[in-house]
């Protein structure tokens, strides 16, 4: 009997601790998270975050892309423009529920301003708009 209770302990104990773990992200998590996949500099890093369809806007290139366009559209911002810096300076949410950024990239020599707009997709926080704009 014991050991049925233990295991019933052990049980509960991991099952609640998975469940916290999917469903804690807060919008704030999920910011840090993205920020530091744009730090990397590596547009697949990011692209684990993007909805099916996505606006995209880069100096070059504005339009709405698939998943896959948008990360080969971010890989050359990217090898255009290697990263030096990555900050958040702003964040918040709307009414409808969407969560945004706005952060300082720094390449080499050139700043831009980065904007992200990330909705809830099945439980899961996907961007739906990202902006990179010289400043």
């Amino acid at each position: 009997m014991k050991k049925i209770a233990i295991l019933f302990i052990i049980i509960t104990t991991v099952s609640i601790s998975l469940f916290a773990t999917v469903f804690t992200d807060t919008p704030n998590d999920i910011i840090q998270t993205i920020s530091k996949a744009i730090s990397s500099g590596k547009s697949e890093n990011v692209a684990v975050y993007f909805n099916s369809t996505l606006d995209l806007t880069t100096p070059e290139n504005e339009g709405t892309y698939s998943k896959i366009q948008a990360e080969q559209i971010l890989k050359d911002f990217f090898s255009k423009n290697p990263i030096s810096s990555f900050t958040i300076k702003h964040n918040g949410s709307s009414t409808d529920g969407s969560i945004y950024a706005i952060g300082i990239y720094l390449s080499d020599t050139l700043t831009y301003r980065v904007y992200f707009l990330l909705k809830k997709f099945d439980q899961k926080y996907l961007i739906q708009k990202i902006e990179f704009e010289l400043q």
